[in-house]
């Protein structure tokens, strides 16, 4: 074990959010590798299939479901000791304006308020035991601008002033909490976005070409693997951090963001995204 990482000497408990694929599948996997049990959550029931896990129902937009699945867990073990909110869904590219104040609410319920409800569930146990890990995973959106995709990093943005405001009151109760900062990452994420529900044809050519953009990106992305390590990391530390970036596309953007002009920033984020010659085109 490396110096600074806590001894676990005996299995801690683990609750993880949207584990069914992707990042929340590895790292649930990589949580029960390490000595955690874990508990993997998903909306839809689970599939019978080879996890070092078992999986529960849940739905983060329920408070119902929240109370029920954190109750059995509770009832199961007796504890928690770390909390991973993972559940969320991707959106299509689309302009800010193109989707409705209901699908507005929608996103943020899942992506946002779900953590919102998770963390309300969880931490009068955390308090009780005076001990836990909250870890939030959070995006490099959470920092950078993204055009055509407002919504989803306004979400982002939440997690990430929640997150830190949340640890400063919770760190004297011997609960901290922790942003996971991924960039790209290799999952079907894409394959669900949610399409906006007020299109707009000024909008179709830029639709087209980003959502075509973010697939060449995702393929050559790092893998869930890398992000699952990064929360590993995060869950041992003895004095973690805040925020944790995932993958070194995430570092660089990170230590973009904080020493490079802003001029320099907004020209990688179009040039990313080749707004500037879909624009001439149009």
């Amino acid at each position: 074990m490396k110096i600074g990482l806590r001894n676990i000497t005996k299995s801690k408990i683990a609750l993880v959010t949207g584990a069914s694929s992707g990042i929340g599948a590895a790292t649930a996997e990589r949580l029960a590798r390490a000595g955690f049990k874990v508990y993997g959550t998903s909306r839809r029931a689970a599939q019978e299939g080879q996890r070092s896990f078992a999986m529960l129902p849940l739905d983060v937009t329920s408070d119902e479901s929240v109370e029920t699945t954190v109750t059995d867990v509770l009832r199961l073990e007796g504890r928690i000791d770390l909390l991973l909110n993972n559940a969320g869904f991707g959106v299509a590219p689309a302009g800010a304006e193109e989707s409705s104040l209901e699908q507005a609410r929608a996103i943020f319920d899942t992506n946002f308020f779900g953590i919102v409800r998770m963390t309300r569930a969880v931490v009068p146990h955390m308090r009780h035991q005076g001990d836990g890990r909250i870890i939030n995973v959070g995006s490099v959106l959470g920092f950078l601008p993204a055009p055509y995709m407002a919504l989803y990093a306004a979400t982002k943005h939440a997690i990430e002033g929640y997150s830190e405001s949340l640890d400063h009151e919770l760190r004297t109760r011997g609960i901290r909490v922790s942003v996971i900062e991924p960039a790209y990452t290799r999952t079907q994420f894409d394959a669900n976005f949610v399409q906006p529900d007020s299109k707009l044809d000024e909008y179709r050519e830029v639709r087209a070409a980003l959502t075509k953009r973010l697939k060449e990106v995702i393929e050559g992305a790092d893998e869930p693997a890398v992000v699952a390590d990064v929360v590993l990391k995060a869950a041992l530390a003895a004095q973690p951090k805040l925020r944790y970036a995932a993958g070194g596309l995430a570092n660089r953007l990170r230590m973009l963001r904080r020493f490079a002009p802003a001029s320099l920033v907004d020209a990688g984020v179009r040039k990313d995204l080749q707004l500037d010659a879909q624009a001439a085109f149009q």
